[in-house]
This record gives structure tokens, sequence and C-alpha cells, in this order.
């Protein structure tokens, strides 16, 4: 942290409180879609970086094995929230966070839901198309007609859904979703 070399004792120390209180609530935060806390607390490490780091200086700043490091960075390297950029003279790979945190959510969510939504909607055309073939075979009875046509219109209300969430990923990745709920600056 060469940021904090000319601060008293007193400055640092005050600082790495705030930000440890501010990683640690990032952690948290992160934990709770899904994202393991240390690599919550990685990436809040990274937030406060004024330059690009490599593997062990991260490895190094939280202690944790080189291993878990890479497994972390490419974590947050694969949902957007980290570019892997070029630094002169350095051989080594660098990381550096995506300051924009709408982007980090639009991303981290359409890739959560994108797969979700791909996976129900397989799923549910599925079990649609069964319930048509059933419509056919049991024609002459009627109660069990009726069950048909209330699944059949369940599911076709999960896919109405499905489609519209679809579009909803779609209007966070293209960024449209900011023209109904701009960004506070």
């Amino acid at each position: 942290m060469d940021e904090l070399a000319g601060l008293t004792d007193e400055q640092r120390t005050k600082l790495l409180n705030t930000r440890r209180r501010v990683i640690e609530s990032i952690g948290k935060n992160m934990d709770l879609y899904g994202i393991t806390l240390s690599i919550g607390h990685l990436y809040g490490n990274m937030y406060f970086n004024q330059e690009p780091v490599t593997l062990d200086e991260m490895s190094h700043t939280m202690g944790m094995s080189k291993t878990s490091m890479s497994t972390g960075m490419r974590t947050l390297h694969d949902l957007k929230m980290i570019n892997k950029v070029w630094g002169k003279g350095s051989r080594k790979d660098l990381y550096e966070v995506v300051p924009d945190w709408h982007q980090n959510f639009a991303d981290y969510f359409s890739i959560k839901w994108r797969k979700a939504v791909e996976q129900n909607m397989s799923a549910l055309a599925k079990s649609l198309k069964e319930l048509e073939a059933m419509t056919g075979e049991y024609d002459g009875d009627e109660s069990f007609q009726k069950v048909l046509a209330s699944d059949k219109s369940k599911i076709n209300d999960a896919l109405n859904y499905y489609r519209w969430l679809d579009r909803l990923i779609d209007s966070f990745e293209s960024g449209a979703i900011y023209e109904f709920l701009p960004k506070e600056e």
C-alpha cells in the first residue's frame, strides 16, 4: 500500500479501520448472493488498491495461499468484477477492480439469472410437451383433461414470467434498465 507511506501511524490506523469495515461489509453482502466471504473480502481489498495487483501481492496482503487466491481471482474475473490488465515491465498477470458497482450488479445477476432462465424454461417446455401428449392420449377423460388444462395454464404462466425475466436480463446487459432507473451520480 504505497499510497499510505506518507501517513502517520494514527492516520494509517484510522484509515485502515474504515477500510476494514467496508471490506467486511462487501464480503457479507457478496456472501448473501452466493459468493464466498473470502472472495468478497478479496474484491473489497482490491477495491481500495490504487494500482493493479498480482496474485502474489494479494496473497501476501490477505494471508491466503496462492492457489486460493488464484481461485478467487478467477471467480471474480468470470463474474466480470475484475479485469486482467497489462503492466509495462511486468511478466505476471495484473488485476484491477471494475469500479462500476451498477455494472457489477448487472453482470453478476445477468450471469446467474440467464442460467436459471434457460434451465427452467427447458424443464417447463419439456413438461408442457408431455402434457400436450397426455391431452391427446386421454381425450375422453373429462376430469383428467381439467387437471391437464390447469397444469398447462400454470406452466404457461411460469413461461410468461421467464420470458419477462429474460427481457429484464437483456435490459441489464444492454444498459436499458438505466433509462427506467437512472444511476445516482
